[in-house]
């Protein structure tokens, strides 16, 4: 009974995540969100008694892919301030 209410809280919580981090429009919190997503569907992974799979998640899905994508939303970022904004006064 427990394990089975807890299935149920997993599946919500997975496709809650999955909604936000498509939704939401402040990108660092769209990447958190990603990252809890994959670090969940390893949960999901194990309780389908897949661990070598929900190893690969954990490093790959999670891990990896959202330091990677952290590192383009501070390069993204790092960008924006970099760029040269025309001066007002400057403009005819």
């Amino acid at each position: 009974m427990m394990a089975q209410l807890f299935d149920v809280v997993l599946v919500l919580a997975l496709l809650w995540l999955a909604a936000r981090s498509l939704a939401d429009r402040d990108l660092f919190r769209a990447v958190l969100n990603f990252i809890m997503l994959g670090l969940l569907l390893a949960v999901a992974w194990v309780r389908l008694r897949a661990p070598d799979v929900a190893l690969a998640e954990a490093a790959v899905g999670s891990a990896l892919t959202g330091a990677l994508l952290l590192s383009a939303l501070a390069r993204m970022k790092r960008r924006e301030a970099n760029a040269v904004k025309p001066d007002r006064g400057e403009q005819p």
